[in-house]
């Protein structure tokens, strides 16, 4: 059996070839560079920023495939000599139902190949021993070039995947299962690194489909796996002997399905997900079911009959109908604050709670039915004077105070004309930060409301009574009664923090009243934008630290570089930043890095990622202090020479002035 499928590159090819044929032209391709009759190469890549791979065309002899796999750079020069080339996985598709009622669609690798045939022309040809191959069946072929060198030992070459569907004689595939994108992962995961470092070096979510295959064991294949990562419910082991407990993904996604199975015109089957529920799926979440031997759930010992009780519609309301009610809810009511700063430098807040209209609420009708509306006092939006402790500099701490707690007003609350007031004690206005003293004459609250509810509707705190953190609220103040300083929001935007922590993150809820940002802590920037930053997390995560007071990285220039560095994920500045402000550096003195001991700002914000011993000689010799005293690194804060040299952007965190 002799079959081919033509692909638009190789159609294109035999176009070329063609007119070359007519107009005389020799060895010329299709797009004026010299190369070799039918490919439109030329002279071989010599640099390679980014590796373009298709498959051409795939024949078959005795059932076994040849695949000609076409290599360029970004400039669609041809790629000559890749070393460390395989075909991971061939992999054919077992259509839904075809193993049994009710069983999912699944891959089943059937061969793999590292051994290939350099063309010498940009083409290389795998050939390929499988078993098992069904010639009705999609074929997926999972190349992998990885990172390394051509075989000139000098010329790098990007780690590259590429996962190609087709028909089982060669041509386009006629289905696949294409239930979540490479995309949705990579709003979490980085695009170009491996999908996590503990466990793999691949790149893409189809090659991890295509290899946890049927072929392994139920707790390793994809569809079971997948979900155990990306939930809270279960933890397990790696064959590395790293551990997974689900902290993280609960923290990112919130177990909720929706983070990945996304609507998509481009996935014909997106929907997958509710319409074929399985055992081995269900039992990746839900935990402590045994369906042989009918523990936790009606005893079955196949999938023929959950599609009976488990219809399309009532999965996905099951799944999802919690996250939307809990959306609805958050928009139900919002907060709108003051802040006036009296003249003994007490400073009266004043919450007024808003209905999803924005019209106010009288909040002694609403008391009984909130967890806790939370305020947190800083002076100094751009370096916070007051620690979370007690900061050297002043002796003085963060305000926080409760406005309402388990349903009762605060001692010293009032509700006045409809809203909650409060009168803070003195802050310490105008005392020396490095932003000067316009900085010190602002004050700031960041507020966070926690609501009792049902699910729909508020109602009375009480014990096992759920609760919801709401929309948050930041206020200024300031002693002059000038306009207020406040911190820039050009480097972070919630909404970067929003495509892994979805739009009801609630930050810090438990310790805290949580914190949902939204748009009414928006703010406009100077090009009519407006942007909803991480500014108001400074009254907590100060230059002093947090409660371990500088133990554990806690200044919001270190914390979430320390934490999500931690998680195998983030590794490129684009995922979080839309911008750096290095100007903010001139507002900033030391940051608490150890217990009792303080960093230069830039060199404790670079050593957050880059390590603190790692740095040191070198930003010592650039004027920097690491982990030295409160006195030296506050006197050094603008010394330390790095942006003379160092102009990062966050496409290029490592870009220098030449």
């Amino acid at each position: 059996m002799m079959n081919k499928k033509n692909s638009k590159i190789a159609l294109m090819l035999v176009a070329s070839a063609v007119s070359v044929a007519l107009t005389g032209c020799g060895s010329d391709g299709d797009d004026g560079k010299d190369g070799n009759p039918g490919l439109p190469g030329g002279t071989p890549a010599e640099a390679i920023e980014q590796l373009n791979l298709e498959v051409l065309s795939v024949t078959y002899e005795n059932d076994n495939p040849t695949i000609k796999v076409y290599a360029t750079n970004e400039d669609d020069e041809p790629v000559v000599g890749l070393s460390s080339f395989e075909v991971k996985k061939v992999a054919q598709l077992i259509p839904a139902g075809a193993t049994g009622a009710g069983n999912s669609a699944e891959w089943q690798s059937i061969g793999s190949q590292s051994s290939f045939t350099d063309n010498k022309n940009g083409s290389y040809n795998f050939t390929i021993e499988t078993e098992g191959y069904n010639a009705e069946l999609t074929q997926r072929y999972n190349l992998i070039a990885k990172a390394g060198t051509l075989l000139d030992g000098v010329t790098e070459v990007p780690h590259t995947e590429l996962s190609q569907d087709f028909s089982g004689e060669g041509y386009d595939a006629l289905y696949t299962k294409n239930i979540v994108s490479h995309e949705v992962c990579t709003k979490c995961h980085a695009e170009g690194e491996p999908i996590t470092t503990r466990h793999s070096s691949y790149y893409t979510q189809e090659t991890c489909a295509t290899c946890h295959s049927t072929n392994l064991s139920t707790e390793s294949q994809w569809k079971h796996l997948i979900h155990n990562i990306h939930n809270s419910n279960k933890s397990f082991t790696d064959k590395n002997d790293k551990e997974y407990t689900g902290v993280e993904a609960e923290a990112l996604i919130q177990n909720n399905c929706q983070s990945c199975h996304v609507e998509s015109e481009e996935l014909t089957e997106w929907g997958n997900w509710t319409r074929i529920p399985t055992m081995e799926t269900c039992t990746s979440c839900h935990t402590g079911i045994d369906f042989v031997a009918g523990e936790g759930h009606s005893q079955q010992s196949d999938n023929s009959n959950c599609i009976a009780c488990h219809n399309a519609s009532w999965t996905e309301e099951i799944h999802t109908g919690g996250f939307e009610q809990k959306k609805a809810f958050i928009d139900m009511y919002g907060l709108t604050s003051t802040l006036m700063v009296n003249s003994d430098k007490t400073a009266t807040i004043s919450v007024t709670i808003t209905d999803a209209a924005g019209s106010a609420v009288d909040a002694s009708t609403l008391v009984s039915k909130i967890q806790r509306i939370e305020t947190i006092t800083n002076v100094g939006p751009n370096f916070p004077i007051m620690g979370y402790n007690a900061s050297p500099g002043n002796g003085q701490a963060k305000v926080a105070y409760d406005l309402v707690r388990n349903g009762e007003l605060g001692e010293n609350v009032s509700v006045e004309a409809g809203a909650l007031q409060y009168t803070l004690p003195v802050l310490p206005f105008g005392e020396y930060s490095p932003a000067g003293i316009q900085d010190t004459d602002t004050a700031f609250t960041f507020i966070g409301l926690e609501m009792c509810n049902d699910g729909t509707a508020a109602v009375d705190c009480g014990d096992d009574i759920a609760t919801t953190s709401m929309k948050a609220d930041l206020v200024f103040g300031t002693l002059s009664g000038e306009a207020a300083s406040m911190r820039h929001t050009d480097s972070v935007a919630f909404n970067t923090c929003e495509n892994c922590h979805g739009e009801t993150f609630e930050i810090h809820k438990g310790y805290h009243a949580g914190f949902i940002m939204t748009e009414q802590l928006g703010r406009e920037n100077a090009d009519g934008e407006v942007i909803v930053g991480v500014d108001g997390c400074v009254t907590c995560h100060t230059p002093d630290g947090t409660y371990a007071s500088g133990g554990n990285q806690g200044a919001l220039e270190m914390k979430l570089h320390s934490v999500h560095g931690e998680q195998d994920i983030i590794s490129d500045c684009t995922q979080c930043h839309n911008d750096f402000n290095l100007d903010a550096f001139k507002l900033k003195g030391a940051l608490a890095t150890s217990a009792g001991e303080y960093t230069t700002p830039i060199t404790a914000t670079c050593a957050s990622c880059h390590g603190f011993d790692e740095i040191k000689a070198h930003a010592e010799g650039q004027g920097g202090v690491v982990n030295g005293t409160y006195e030296d690194a506050n006197a050094s804060a603008q010394v330390e020479f790095c942006m003379g040299c160092h102009k990062p952007t966050i496409f290029d965190h490592t870009a220098v002035n030449m």
